[in-house]
């Protein structure tokens, strides 16, 4: 009893060391904190059109008309003025007679018909470039890479072409002069993030998703957030009773049984970090607003945040790491049904359970580090992945996921199957029978709770997963005159998701762990904390 009561203890120790080690790997996931670029307001188009040319530099044009976005993807004529102002000494100082076209070139095209794209030619570009890259160092400006000669046709024409002059609209006439195409999306200022971070949003590099919600308002955000923090209690306390329980008695729950508290554990900790985040609200999912800097709010990507990393190892570990468990559950399950192995016989796999259970979800974690795949959720308030990256969400979540629940099923039901075979065939004490029939309609019941709650979860990331392109075409047409930038064209089909559906999945990761305590619920329990609380009292 001495050595059963020491390999246990054992056992638990060493699985308790292995739960440290997602939290040591934030030691090699830190960089610098995120900035985000300044606001500003400008005038800008729903629909994208040629337009008279307001740009100081450009009047006097041999066209009057241009058209935005320009060459080096303007917003408007505006922001196109901004970026042309460190080539003003130059073009003032006259240091080559085609800089001043060149520049116009890019910065305001000439407006032609619908499709066409009039650039400038390459000899153009290296006249103005040799002749004033002298005084160009003088100033301190540099000759941007977007502007690289070898970008540009190999020709040696005049700008604008005769034809395209031909061709250029009159800004009087808005009949000719509207142009309706698809722009794709286009980043908000609002939304843009420094280059270095390795953002990306619908597509777009060095972008991010608005905080804490692009499709609810701040009154369905409050209710889902104290939503998600009555369930994470309620989680919380069921997952901790189990693991208490344990604790009290350890020899009580011994294979093929045990994988169910370490699969409590693991939800203790995903309970654990839900409840923060609700305690926490968005100021860790989320970029923080800098009024002086006019910083927008934007979701938090990547490995920056040192405590959106920590949220994001732990949650993803240990949800991983629970789906692993109840796989070793229905593994130990098959392993006394089927082969009929004893506890001891099963017991001394443990070192191989804990291998998989653990490692296979580290392994994970690490890989999503290393390809800097955390995303903020602005609604829970954690961090996690695939809520905007589609791929990730296949790959890192769904797939594991489906595989557990395909491999675990299939164990369950072998298992189901040959006790039912031994009940009927092998003639039993009526007592062994009893036990036999309880503990198969423990474990059917332990099976269909946690099945349940996982298959809804799944059924929700995969609507996710098939919607959320709609989503977020549907976003941007709401609010792409607020943002000044290309509505869509043509959209097809518009929505919104619902609130019940994201309550639904936020429920569903939590109660997933409830089960647990249903195990352990017992009258011997119940004498185990009487026992347990009466000694203490005793003692004190």
């Amino acid at each position: 009893l001495q050595m059963n009561w020491y390999s246990t203890t054992c056992a638990v120790s060493v699985s308790f060391s292995v739960l440290l080690i997602p939290i040591f790997l934030l030691l090699f996931s830190l960089v610098t904190p995120a900035l985000s670029i300044h606001m500003e307001s400008i005038e800008s188009h729903s629909e994208f059109s040629c337009e008279p040319i307001r740009l100081r530099m450009c009047q006097d044009l041999p066209y009057n008309t241009t058209f935005m976005p320009n060459l080096l993807n303007h917003y408007d004529q505006q922001t196109a003025a901004l970026a042309m102002e460190p080539f003003h000494p130059m073009v003032n100082l006259v240091c080559s007679a085609d800089l001043r076209m060149f520049l116009c070139a890019l910065y305001a095209p000439v407006c032609t018909v619908y499709g066409q794209v009039s650039m400038p030619c390459r000899s153009l570009c290296q006249r103005a470039k040799d002749e004033c890259h002298k005084l160009m160092e003088v100033f301190g400006v540099a000759w941007p890479d977007d502007m690289e000669c070898s970008r540009f046709p190999d020709c040696d024409e005049p700008y604008p072409r005769p034809e395209d002059l031909l061709t250029s609209s009159d800004p009087t006439d808005q009949s000719s002069m509207t142009v309706q195409r698809d722009y794709g999306f286009w980043c908000p200022r609002e939304l843009k993030v420094d280059p270095d971070l390795g953002y990306t949003f619908i597509g777009k590099k060095d972008c991010s998703a608005p905080c804490p919600s692009m499709f609810f308002n701040q009154q369905e955000l409050t209710f889902i957030r104290y939503f998600i923090g009555v369930v994470s209690i309620a989680c919380l306390s069921a997952t901790l009773f189990t693991f208490l329980t344990f604790l009290i008695d350890v020899t009580r729950f011994r294979y093929p049984e045990r994988p169910i508290i370490f699969y409590a554990v693991c939800y203790v900790m995903v309970s654990l970090v839900f409840f923060l985040g609700f305690l926490l609200e968005d100021r860790v999912a989320c970029n923080a607003v800098s009024p002086a800097q006019f910083r927008a709010s934007t979701i938090t990507q990547g490995s920056h945040n040192k405590v959106c990393t920590l949220f994001f190892m732990v949650l993803y570990f240990f949800t991983m790491a629970g789906s692993v468990w109840w796989v070793i559950l229905t593994i130990t399950w098959f392993l006394a049904a089927v082969p009929k192995w004893g506890s001891e016989a099963i017991e001394k796999k443990a070192l191989l359970f804990h291998a998989v259970a653990w490692g296979l979800p580290g392994a994970l974690t690490v890989t999503l580090l290393a390809l800097n795949k955390i995303e903020g959720d602005g609604i829970s308030g954690v961090c996690f992945i695939g809520l905007y990256d589609i791929d990730a969400l296949r790959w890192f979540v769904l797939a594991p996921l489906c595989l557990n629940v395909a491999v675990g099923v299939s164990l369950l039901l072998v298992g189901i199957v040959a006790l039912n075979r031994v009940r009927m065939e092998i003639p039993l004490e009526k007592e062994n029978q009893t036990k036999l029939v309880k503990f198969m309609i423990r474990m059917g019941v332990f099976s269909v709770l946690y099945l349940v709650p996982l298959l809804t979860v799944i059924g929700c990331y995969l609507y996710e997963h098939t919607y959320r392109s709609i989503w977020e075409t549907t976003w941007i047409e709401e609010n792409c005159r607020h943002h000044h930038i290309p509505c869509p064209y043509k959209v097809e089909q518009t929505s919104r998701p619902a609130m019940v559906l994201f309550l639904i999945k936020y429920l569903m990761m939590l109660v997933v762990g409830i089960p647990s305590v249903f195990w352990v619920g017992s009258k011997k329990t119940c004498f185990e904390w009487a026992s347990f609380l009466h000694g203490r009292r005793r003692k004190e």
